[in-house]
């Protein structure tokens, strides 16, 4: 059984395969085994996303987990995963429309068992090491961008860095643009981080019961990354350009999930699921 639906998965690797970098053969001889597939390579990335096994468990004859690693390695050096990311968040911008004038950050604390650059003591796991995503959504809880730390971080300081990632939409922003965040944020600071970046901020207070508002969506999309990609519920990966590729290609599949889910009822094309997904 694929990890993912063929509806899913086409669209995302038809968008993966045309950034692709053409492959220069620099073997003297030109000798050498043959290259195993693009496609082939990507599969596997995708099990390992959605099962979060090793490597090695997803290795067969046909791919080996070195090469899985080398090309994996390989297409982040050509920031393939960021211009997919990218191109999803274009696309769905383009057919439904991100909602940006209402934004949403919150932090996520995984287990990190293995270390790594993004690894700290987790103080919601009795000090066992964990990582930290802050993550960015629109209104309806399409995820943005990502930033991650240690689990020792403060939620605070990683909202700047979080809300650059705004960057990536240039010129077309709204003028007025609002971030729900949660009681953490409530400080001098942030508020003053928001009134030089000229948003507007609905933080919870703290001291009072929990006031949901309009975060519940970034609530949801933690989910969606958490239940729905086991390696980012247990990060096992200890570099983190590794992780950011991770990340970057699991909110490939959630947005392009959700274009299918809301174009499903307006729009018609000759791979439509059978139902909504």
């Amino acid at each position: 059984m694929p990890a993912l639906p063929s509806s899913v998965i086409e669209p995302v690797w038809d968008q993966f395969a045309a950034l692709l970098p053409e492959h220069i053969d620099t073997h003297p001889l030109g000798c050498h085994n043959p290259r195993i597939p693009d496609r082939v390579v990507f599969d596997k990335l995708i099990q390992v996303l959605v099962l979060g096994a090793a490597y090695e468990r997803i290795a067969d004859a046909s791919c080996s987990a070195t090469t899985i690693r080398n090309r994996r390695d390989e297409w982040i050096e050509a920031g393939v995963f960021e211009a997919l990311e990218q191109l999803c968040l274009l696309a769905y911008d383009r057919i439904v429309g991100l909602e940006l004038e209402n934004l949403t950050v919150d932090g996520c604390i995984v287990k990190a068992p293995c270390g790594g650059e993004m690894a700290g003591k987790s103080p919601v796991d009795r000090g066992k090491q964990g990582t930290k995503r802050s993550l960015l959504t629109d209104g309806t809880g399409i995820p943005l961008g990502c930033v991650t730390a240690p689990a020792n971080r403060h939620d605070s300081p990683l909202l700047r860095p979080t809300l650059d990632k705004l960057a990536r939409f240039g010129l077309a922003l709204p003028e007025r643009i609002t971030v729900h965040l949660d009681a953490g944020y409530d400080s001098t600071v942030t508020r003053d981080l928001l009134d030089e970046l000229g948003c507007r901020g609905v933080i919870s207070i703290k001291g009072f019961p929990l006031q949901a508002g309009a975060r519940w969506v970034i609530e949801r999309t933690n989910s969606w990354h958490n239940r729905g990609f086991k390696k980012l519920a247990i990060c096992t990966e200890r570099r983190s350009s590794v992780i950011g590729a991770f990340i970057a290609l699991a909110n490939a599949v959630i947005i392009t999930r959700r274009l299918l889910a809301e174009a499903w009822t307006t729009h018609r094309w000759d791979t439509r699921p059978a139902k909504r997904p």
